[in-house]
C-alpha cells in the first residue's frame, strides 16, 4: 500500500471517532428555520410580512433530502446550490476528489482543507457517497424508459378551518372561511419535475360566481434538468434568477442578520414554480443550453394576466395578494397582461465567471400609478428593460462577486469581497448602490429596503470560531437613502449592528445569544413630514436547544425589545417561548408543542415567534399587546406512502375584546384554528 493511501486510511478511521454524531440530527433544518425567521422579521416593510411564501424553497429542500447529491459525481453547479459552502470549500472538495479519486465514506469530508465541523453538519443531510465505474452518457431513450419505471408521484392536500368569524363574512366575503389547496407532483430523480396546483383562499367562493371552474388559482409546471446539452427547460409556471438579482430574481434571499461571511448568494437560473404563491412567478417557456465548454445560454418568454385597478384606460395599481374574496377584489382579477422576454449568457472557467442578463417587458396598457412623495421616481409607462453584467473572481483566499445593471431609468451595482485569512475566519464586505430612480420590476437583492431602489450602503461581516465549541458573528451595516421613503420625508441614513455568540458543547446541546441595534430616521407623528427624528431599536435574544437521541428535543427562547425615539418614552416588549418535540417510541407519531407569553407596549416593540407548520410552510406571526399563544402539531406516518399532519393553534389577548379591524375584525379576544394536511406517495 502506498504511503499516501495509508495516511488517508488512518485519517478516515480517526474521523469516524470525530464526527459520528453529525448524522444524529439535522442542523440544516434548524438553520433554514433561522434564515426564514430572520427574513420574515426583517422584510416586514409596509406590513408585507404576511405575504411571504416559502413553499418553493422548503419543497426544494425536501427534494434534496430525498435525492442527495453524490459527491463523487457532483459538479460545481450542484455544489453551488448550497449557500453554506464557500467558493474556496467547493474548490478544495473538487480538488480532493480529482487528486485522491472517489471518496469511500462521507467521513472523508473531515480531510478536506477548510471544511470545518459546522459546514460538514450542514452538508451531511444533502449529500451521499456512491461508487461509480463510468458515468453513463445521457440518452433520451434510456431516460424515457426510466421515467416510466422509477418516477415518483405525490398528492398533497391541505385544509384550514378557523374557529372564529371575521366581520367580512357577514356581508362582504363571497365564500366560506375554509382554505383548501391540492397539489399533484411527479418527479424522476433530479431530471424531471411536473405538477399541477389548485388553491382556494379563505373567503373565496368554490365552483361559483367568478370561480365557476372550481378553485380560484390553478398552476401547471414542467421542468427538465441536465439532459445532455439541455441544462434546463421549463414550460408553464417557472422562476428565474441570474447574477446578484439586480435584473431579475424570484428567489428568497438570506436576511442581513444571518448573512454570515460563509453564506453565498448565487444565481440559480431556471427553477419550477410549484407553490401557491399567485404573484412571484412567470408563465411561458424558459431554457438553458450548454452552447460550448464553459458557455451557457438561457432564454425565456412569459405572458400572464395580472390583477389590478384600471382607471380611464390606464393601470393605476397592481394587486399582488391573489385574494378574491369580495366582489371588489374579484373585479380586479386578470384585468391586464404583462409580457416579457430576455436571456442570459454566462461563461465560467476555473476562477472566473462572467455573465450578461437582459430583459424586456411590456404591459398591454399604460401603467400610471399615482406618484407623489416618496414614490415620485417609481416605475411607470408601458414598456421597460434592464441589462446587467455580473462577474466573479477567486484568487487564493479572496473571492469577489458583483453585478452592475442599468434600466430604462437609473442604474444599480452590488459588489462583495470575501476573504478567509485562516481557517474558521471569514470576512465579508458588501457595497451596494441603487439609484433613487432605478427601475427594475423583477429585481431582488441584498439591502435594507424591500426594493433595489434608492439605497446605498456598506456592510461588513465577521465570522470566527477562535475557541472550541464557540462561534462568533458580528456585522455592521451603514446605509443611506438619497430620496424620501415611506414615513420619511427627506433623505435619511441609518446603522444596523449585530453581535451573536453560539456555544455548542455537545452535538445535542447549543446556546445562542444575540444582540442587535438599529438606528433609522422617521417622521414625527402629526408633523406632516416637517420634523424627522432618529429612532433607536435594541433587540436581545437568548435561545437554548437540547435534544435527546431521536425521541426528544427542546427549544427555549427569551426575547426582549427596547424601542424609543427622542419625542417619547421607550416602548418595551418581551416574550418567553418554549417548544418541545417528541416521538412516541411505539408509534410513528411525532408531536410538537409550543407556548408563548408576550407583552409589548406598542406595534414598534412587537415580538415574533416562529412555529413549525405543515409540509413546505413556515409561520412567523407577530404579536402586539399582552397575551399568550399555544400550538400543537401532530405528524403521523402510517407508512412510506401515507402521511397526515394536523396543527391546532390559539392566540388569546388579555388586553382587548376585539382583534383586528375592518373586514378582518374578530369580535372577541381569542383566535383559534386547525390546519390539516394529507400526503400520499405512490
Amino acid at each position: 500500500m502506498k504511503t499516501t493511501q495509508l495516511i488517508r486510511l488512518i485519517s478516515i478511521i480517526n474521523s469516524l471517532f470525530i464526527i459520528p454524531a453529525c448524522s444524529a440530527q439535522n442542523p440544516s433544518e434548524s438553520l433554514l428555520e433561522d434564515i426564514l425567521e430572520d427574513l420574515s422579521v426583517n422584510n416586514d416593510i409596509n406590513n408585507s410580512v404576511n405575504t411571504l411564501n416559502w413553499e418553493n424553497e422548503l419543497e426544494e429542500l425536501s427534494t434534496r433530502l430525498q435525492e442527495p447529491v453524490n459527491l463523487n459525481t457532483a459538479t460545481r453547479a450542484q455544489l453551488e446550490q448550497f449557500p453554506f459552502l464557500s467558493d474556496i470549500q467547493i474548490e478544495h472538495l473538487l480538488a480532493y476528489i480529482y487528486i485522491h479519486g472517489q471518496m469511500q465514506t462521507i467521513y472523508e469530508l473531515q480531510l478536506i482543507e477548510d471544511m470545518d465541523r459546522q459546514t460538514i453538519q450542514y452538508l451531511l443531510p444533502f449529500v451521499c457517497i456512491k461508487a461509480i465505474n463510468n458515468e453513463p452518457v445521457f440518452r433520451w431513450k434510456t431516460m424515457l424508459k426510466s421515467v416510466a419505471k422509477y418516477g415518483k408521484n405525490e398528492v398533497l392536500t391541505r385544509m384550514d378551518i378557523p374557529f372564529y368569524k371575521r366581520k367580512g363574512y357577514e356581508h362582504t366575503y363571497l365564500g366560506p372561511a375554509v382554505y383548501n389547496s391540492i397539489k399533484y407532483s411527479f418527479r424522476y430523480s433530479d431530471r424531471l419535475y411536473a405538477g399541477v396546483v389548485a388553491e382556494k383562499d379563505a373567503g373565496e367562493p368554490f365552483a361559483a360566481l367568478h370561480n365557476r371552474y372550481g378553485y380560484d388559482y390553478y398552476s401547471f409546471y414542467l421542468l427538465l434538468k441536465n439532459c445532455g446539452r439541455l441544462k434546463a427547460l421549463a414550460v408553464g409556471n417557472y422562476r428565474l434568477s441570474f447574477g446578484q438579482g439586480l435584473v431579475i430574481s424570484t428567489d428568497y434571499l438570506m436576511g442581513k442578520t444571518i448573512y454570515a461571511s460563509s453564506f453565498n448568494n448565487r444565481s440559480s437560473g431556471i427553477k419550477k414554480h410549484s407553490s401557491t404563491d399567485e404573484y412571484n412567478y412567470f408563465r411561458g417557456v424558459a431554457a438553458t443550453v450548454v452552447l460550448a465548454k464553459h458557455w451557457d445560454v438561457s432564454g425565456f418568454y412569459s405572458h400572464r394576466s395580472l390583477d389590478g385597478v384600471i382607471t380611464d384606460g390606464e393601470i393605476t395599481s397592481i394587486y399582488k395578494t391573489g385574494l378574491h374574496r369580495s366582489q371588489k377584489e374579484a373585479d380586479k382579477k386578470n384585468l391586464f397582461t404583462l409580457q416579457l422576454t430576455g436571456g442570459n449568457v454566462s461563461y465560467q472557467q476555473n476562477r472566473i465567471r462572467l455573465g450578461i442578463t437582459g430583459i424586456y417587458y411590456v404591459f398591454n396598457r399604460l401603467y400610471e400609478p399615482e406618484l407623489t412623495g416618496y414614490s415620485k421616481y417609481n416605475l411607470h409607462g408601458n414598456y421597460f428593460y434592464n441589462l446587467g453584467v455580473d462577474y466573479a473572481y477567486r484568487w487564493h483566499r479572496f473571492s469577489f462577486q458583483g453585478e452592475t445593471a442599468i434600466g430604462k431609468q437609473g442604474w444599480a451595482s452590488l459588489n462583495r469581497l470575501q476573504y478567509s485569512p485562516v481557517q474558521d475566519v471569514q470576512l465579508m464586505l458588501i457595497h451596494r448602490f441603487y439609484s433613487y430612480n432605478y427601475w427594475a420590476m423583477f429585481a431582488h437583492s441584498f439591502g435594507e429596503g424591500s426594493t433595489t431602489q434608492n439605497e446605498q450602503g456598506y456592510y461588513l461581516g465577521l465570522e470566527t470560531s477562535p475557541f472550541a465549541y464557540w462561534k462568533f458573528f458580528a456585522s455592521f451595516d451603514l446605509f443611506s437613502f438619497p430620496w424620501k421613503r415611506y414615513r420619511v420625508s427627506k433623505s435619511s441614513r441609518g446603522i444596523d449592528g449585530l453581535l451573536q455568540a453560539t456555544f455548542t458543547p455537545r452535538t445535542n446541546l447549543s446556546m445562542d445569544l444575540k444582540y442587535r441595534y438599529k438606528q433609522k430616521d422617521r417622521d414625527l407623528t402629526g408633523s406632516k413630514g416637517m420634523l424627522t427624528l432618529p429612532i433607536f431599536h435594541h433587540q436581545f435574544r437568548y435561545r437554548l436547544n437540547y435534544s435527546f437521541k431521536d425521541v426528544f428535543s427542546s427549544r427555549t427562547t427569551l426575547d426582549y425589545n427596547h424601542f424609543h425615539s427622542q419625542d417619547r418614552a421607550a416602548d418595551i416588549g418581551y416574550q418567553v417561548t418554549q417548544m418541545i418535540s417528541s416521538q412516541l417510541p411505539w408509534a410513528r407519531l411525532f408531536a410538537d408543542v409550543q407556548g408563548s407569553y408576550f407583552s409589548t407596549d406598542s406595534y414598534d416593540s412587537r415580538i415574533y415567534a416562529s412555529e413549525k407548520g405543515l409540509l413546505y410552510t413556515f409561520y412567523t406571526p407577530s404579536f402586539q399587546g399582552h397575551g399568550f399563544r399555544c400550538s400543537i402539531r401532530l405528524r403521523y406516518e402510517l407508512n412510506k406512502h401515507w402521511l397526515f399532519i394536523t396543527k391546532f393553534g390559539e392566540t388569546v389577548y388579555l388586553d382587548r375584546n376585539e382583534i383586528g379591524s375592518g373586514n378582518d375584525l374578530i369580535r372577541g379576544n381569542k383566535k383559534a384554528d386547525v390546519q390539516m394536511q394529507l400526503r400520499i406517495k405512490f
